[in-house]
């Protein structure tokens, strides 16, 4: 029973990361470097919480969060990849801007009871030993993030469209010259990681603390960011990153339940030191940094230039 429940803490404060980042990693393989990931998460996890509430269906609140982070994701690539605006300083605008639409949405919304997203047995495989429950009883937004990341894989990797999408990401002006749409090929992809990040918002109150607080995304927008870095933009290492970022976030309540004196405010900042530590030790390995970042990551492209 430990093990399972050990296994269930990690899978849920594993998955937001995971669907945060999967998002993120498709966008920055295009080219486009969003920094709004925290802005986008909590604007869905606040629209999850508000359209479940208003009609008694988590699912609803669930195409609400969607709906949500793919219109923030819109926003900023109508600035930033159409209006080749600085995608820096753009995707921290619109991470503030989220915080700021999050707390004026949610505030009627403060201290209510939310609704849990019911989870989905699969039969048989549910009721395998110390991990069935775990890992085939879990709601639709878990097996939704491993799908993703599966489906990424294949996407960017055997698909036609995914080399496309990859060569806008390192050559735009040669993807350009042979016919591909790179404007449209970065905003579809940017539109796809907010979509991503707001499922993430939407596992944080319908599954993880069913209610909704002001800035309950907690920094986990950065993380992700910081995970698509740590994977070196690969969806399969993204899954590891993901549930070792998990199970650093899950040492704080082990500890305090099993009673070892270390300080509540050190272990709370556990998962923050571990991304700064990663961050610094990957960033140390420039060979290692290089193998697979998208060459034009960052830099706007203009046609006509």
């Amino acid at each position: 029973m430990m093990v399972e429940a050990l296994l269930l803490t990690v899978i849920t404060a594993a998955t937001p990361l995971l669907l945060a980042a999967i998002g993120e990693l498709v966008a920055e393989r295009s080219g486009v470097l969003n920094l709004g990931v925290e802005g986008m998460m909590v604007v869905g996890a606040v629209a999850a919480f508000a359209a479940s509430q208003s009609t008694g269906s988590t699912y609803v609140g669930i195409l609400a969060a969607v709906l949500a982070g793919s219109a923030m994701a819109l926003l900023f690539a109508i600035l930033a990849v159409w209006m080749a605006t600085n995608q820096v300083a753009t995707g921290l605008a619109l991470t503030l801007f989220g915080l700021g639409v999050s707390g004026l949405v949610g505030e009627s919304f403060v201290g209510l009871p939310g609704l849990r997203l019911a989870p989905i047995e699969i039969p048989l495989l549910s009721d395998i030993p110390f991990i069935g429950e775990a890992l085939f009883g879990q709601d639709i937004l878990f097996y939704a993030s491993i799908a993703l990341t599966i489906g990424v894989s294949w996407f960017l990797f055997r698909t036609r469209a995914g080399l496309r999408l990859r060569a806008v990401g390192d050559a735009p002006v040669a993807a350009h010259a042979i016919g591909i749409n790179v404007l449209l090929t970065r905003t579809l992809a940017v539109v796809f990681g907010g979509a991503c990040a707001g499922l993430a918002g939407a596992q944080l109150t319908l599954v993880y603390t069913p209610q909704w607080i002001e800035n309950i995304s907690a920094e986990r927008g950065w993380i992700a960011l910081a995970l698509v870095v740590f994977a070196s933009w690969r969806p399969a290492r993204l899954v590891v990153g993901a549930y070792l970022f998990g199970a650093v976030t899950n040492l704080q309540f082990q500890a305090q339940g099993l009673g070892i004196p270390v300080a509540s405010q050190f272990l709370s900042a556990l998962p923050y030191v571990a991304t700064i530590v990663v961050l610094v030790v990957i960033a140390s390995n420039r060979r290692f940094t290089m193998i697979n970042t998208p060459a034009a990551l960052g830099q706007p492209f203009v046609p006509d230039r």
